[in-house]
C-alpha cells in the first residue's frame, strides 16, 4: 500500500506498518534485503513514478502497436492490468492491433538490488508480455536485461541478458550462456526477480534461482554493462517473428500485474 496526500502521525504510523508488513511476507526481506521502493497498485489510476510507452516514431516488433490509450490500461483493487485489443475503435491509427505499456524511464531508475514483480497472464497464440530493464543509452551496447518474458501459451517463462557481447561476438558468448527458460504455473500468478550486483546478475522463478551471469574481467566492459541505473518496463506485444500470427478471437488480452518491489541489502 502506498500512502499518498496523507499529514501527522497517523500516515507516518501507517506507511511504517505497511512497510514492516510487506517486509514480512516476503521471502526476499527475511533474507538480509531492506524494501526501499514498491508499488502496489492501489487506487484507480497509475502513480506518478510511471508512464505509459507511447509508440516510438520508428517502432521495433516489442513496440509496433504501443499506444496510450485508456482503453489498455485499468488500475483496480490493487491491480495494474494491461490489455492487447484489435484496433477497430481508433480509425485515426492505422496499426492492426493495440497494446499497453508502461515504464520508469526517466523517474526511477534501480541498481544494485533485488526486483520482484508478482505478474499473471493469459494464454493467446501471438502475446508476448515483457518485464525488463534498460539504461539510457545506446542497445545493446549499454545492456538490456529481461525478468521475463512469455510467449504464445507456453508454461515457460524466458531470462535473458543482452549486451554487445551476446549480440555480435558469436566467439565470446559461447563461454557463458545468457539465458534461460524456466518452467512457470500457467494461468496463475507468479514472482519474477533479479538481483543485480556489480560482478553479476541472479534470476529467480517463484523465489527459486533459476539462472546467474557473471562478469568475466577478461572479456571487457561490453560483456557486463549491467552495473548502472537501468529503468523498468512491463509491457506486451502482438505479433513478431518469434511469436507468429495474432488469433483475433481469443483477444482481448490481459496481463495483470499485483505488484513491483524493490529491495536493497541491510547494511
Amino acid at each position: 500500500m502506498i500512502v499518498k496526500h496523507q499529514h501527522g502521525k497517523m500516515a507516518c504510523l501507517l506507511l511504517v506498518a505497511t512497510t514492516l508488513l510487506l517486509q514480512a511476507c516476503n521471502p526476499a526481506a527475511r533474507k538480509g534485503w531492506e524494501l526501499v521502493w514498491h508499488d502496489e497498485f492501489n487506487g484507480h489510476q497509475l502513480s506518478d513514478e510511471w508512464t505509459r510507452i507511447p509508440r516510438f516514431p520508428n517502432p521495433s516488433e516489442w513496440n509496433k502497436y504501443m499506444s496510450t490509450d485508456d482503453r489498455l490500461f485499468n488500475v483496480r483493487r490493487g491491480r495494474l492490468t494491461l490489455y492487447g485489443l484489435t484496433n477497430d475503435y481508433l480509425p485515426d491509427d492505422t496499426a492492426r492491433f493495440l497494446t499497453g505499456g508502461v515504464y520508469t524511464r526517466g523517474k526511477v531508475y534501480f541498481e544494485r538490488g533485488r526486483i520482484d514483480i508478482r505478474l499473471r497472464m493469459d494464454d493467446a497464440m501471438g502475446a508476448w508480455p515483457a518485464a525488463w530493464l534498460l539504461p539510457e543509452g545506446r542497445w545493446p551496447h549499454d545492456g538490456e536485461i529481461d525478468i521475463m518474458e512469455r510467449l504464445n501459451y507456453d508454461s515457460i517463462a524466458y531470462q535473458t541478458v543482452h549486451s554487445y557481447t551476446t549480440e555480435y561476438d558469436t566467439l565470446r558468448r559461447k563461454s557463458q550462456p545468457w539465458g534461460i527458460t524456466a518452467p512457470i504455473r500457467k494461468g496463475k500468478w507468479n514472482v519474477y526477480s533479479v538481483e543485480l550486483y556489480e560482478d553479476s546478475l541472479c534470476f529467480f522463478i517463484n523465489h527459486r534461482s533459476t539462472f546467474t551471469y557473471r562478469r568475466q574481467p577478461e572479456m571487457g566492459p561490453e560483456q557486463f554493462p549491467y552495473d548502472r541505473p537501468m529503468y523498468l518496463l512491463i509491457d506486451m506485444q502482438l505479433g513478431a517473428h518469434w511469436l507468429g500470427r495474432v488469433n483475433p478471437l481469443e483477444l482481448p488480452y490481459r496481463y495483470e500485474i499485483d505488484y513491483v518491489r524493490f529491495f536493497k541489502k541491510k547494511c
